[in-house]
Order: structure tokens, then sequence, then C-alpha cells
């Protein structure tokens, strides 16, 4: 079958089911962090952590993590980290929600060209915000104040892994809310290539 035939077929029940269980997946995306960051260093051998989620910071120890984190960075000269400086957290849940909305008219309509463009835009979506994340790590690490009363290189803070700073091990990890974008991108692509193989779809 060719693939503009293909794209206007109707898919499958358990495709649909698999697509709203995605849709659900991006609501419940908003409750979980999208990331970690935890500094450990000798005057804090249990670690300092700051999670972040889609439209919030939250510091470890209900929130003096934060606030510690905020103290070193002055001492290097680091801006502090602030949610009013993540000028996406402003719309992330909107665009999350906006999608779960896209993946039920997905379901209900059910053309495979329907959940085509709702993949391309999760999986946009979701390189977009990496790369803003990205971003503002290294504004945080390259503008600092050269009055700093400790100097150190410009530098930007590791987006996955480990990376030595100053004094300090930092650790960047996903959290529960990116592994479920994820797996929402997983199961759009799953999705397609079994309805893609069930149909014969031959490409140009």
């Amino acid at each position: 079958m060719p693939v503009t035939r293909w794209l206007e077929q109707v898919l499958s029940p358990r495709a649909r089911l698999a697509v709203l269980g995605a849709g659900a997946c991006l609501l419940v995306a908003i409750l979980f962090p999208l990331w970690h960051i935890t500094m450990f260093a000798n005057q804090f051998p249990e670690g300092i952590r700051l999670s972040i989620y889609s439209y919030k910071l939250v510091g470890g120890k209900d929130g003096a993590d934060l606030q510690a984190i905020n103290i070193l960075n002055h001492y290097i000269g680091m801006h502090d980290i602030a949610a009013a400086d993540f000028v996406e957290m402003r719309f992330i849940p909107f665009a999350l929600g906006a999608f779960f909305l896209l993946a039920l008219r997905t379901t209900v309509f059910a053309r495979v060209r329907d959940l085509v463009d709702l993949a391309v835009l999760v999986s946009y979506f979701a390189a977009f915000s990496f790369g803003v994340f990205w971003f503002r790590m290294y504004t945080y690490g390259h503008h600092l104040d050269p009055e700093a009363p400790i100097k150190v290189a410009p530098f930007t803070p590791p987006l996955l892994g480990h990376q030595h700073i100053a004094n300090f091990d930092v650790y960047s990890t996903p959290g529960a809310g990116s592994l479920l974008l994820g797996v929402v991108v997983l199961i759009f692509a799953a999705v397609l290539a079994l309805e893609a193989r069930k149909h014969g779809v031959k490409t140009p």
C-alpha cells in the first residue's frame, strides 16, 4: 500500500487504546520531575538536590537545598536559580495538556495521519525542551560575575551524567516526567510501525 493511502487508514482498536494510554502519560508527566540535579562535596556528603518540574523548581530538604545552591552560586558569581528565569515553565504544562487533547482527538478520529502529526509534534516538543534546558544550563555557567570571591572557568552543568565542577561532583539525571515523555514517543513509534506493517506500506 502506498504511504499516501496508508495515512488515510483507520487505526485498529488496540492502536487507539495505546494512543489513549500515551495521552494519559502526558498528563501524568506534569506531576513528576522532568530532571534531577544532585551535588556532592566534602562539606555536603549527603548531597544537595534540585528537582526540575514542568512548572516549578523544588529543592531537597523541603526547599532548603535550593537556597544552599544559590548561596554556593553566589561565591562563584553565578546568577541565582529561580523559577521566574525558566520562561518555558509558563507553557509546558499547557502544552502537555494540549497534546493530551490531541491524543483524544486521534483516538476518536483514528486516522494514521492524525497520529503521525501528533508524534511529530510531541517529538519536536521534547527536542525543543531539551535544547532550552541545555541553553539555560549554559547561560548559568557562562555568565559569571568577574568580581565573584571564587574564580572558576566558565562551564556548562551536565545535562546527563557526571561532571566535576570546582570541589563538587554534579550528577544530572532524567526524572519520571521525562521518562514518561520518552515512553509516549516510543508508543507512538511502535503503533505506527505495527500499523505500517499490517497494511504492507511501501515507501516511494
